[in-house]
């Protein structure tokens, strides 16, 4: 099963990079948790069900002009799928650039995504998932 976690994980970031809401939700449960890497950003806490995977959506597309994922590196460590990655961005109105690693934490539960938790950081995530980085 859990190499079929890391295949929904990467569609449900090709669906976020996409900005489909729909092809997201698809991919979680109904009472999905969903931290951000940057909360102080979005309001701090977690986004949660569909309602609030179309809340981040539209928080992400307000703020950014580009927020783009890119997938590096995708651990299988059973019912969690660890992925070591970057943040391609620029921002609404200034354009800059904004580049950044990004470490994501996906929790399953019944063959969905129950929980995503996001860090800035490729060790904290490493440590969050219980493994070395």
């Amino acid at each position: 099963m859990s190499q079929e976690n890391v295949e929904l994980v990467k569609r449900a970031i090709d669906a976020f990079n996409r900005r489909d809401v729909d092809g997201i939700v698809e991919c979680v449960n109904p009472d999905v948790e969903w931290f951000p890497a940057m909360p102080v950003t979005f309001g701090g806490g977690a986004f949660r069900g569909p309602e609030g995977v179309a809340a981040y959506v539209g928080e992400v597309r307000d703020t950014w002009e580009e927020y783009r994922v890119v997938g590096e590196d995708f651990r299988d460590l059973g019912d969690r799928v660890l992925v070591l990655s970057r943040v391609e961005a620029s921002g609404v109105g200034s354009g800059a650039p904004v580049g950044s690693p990004l470490g994501l934490i996906y929790d399953f539960r019944d063959g969905k995504s129950s929980r995503v938790l996001s860090y800035l950081d490729h060790g904290e995530a490493s440590r969050g998932a219980g493994v070395s980085e």
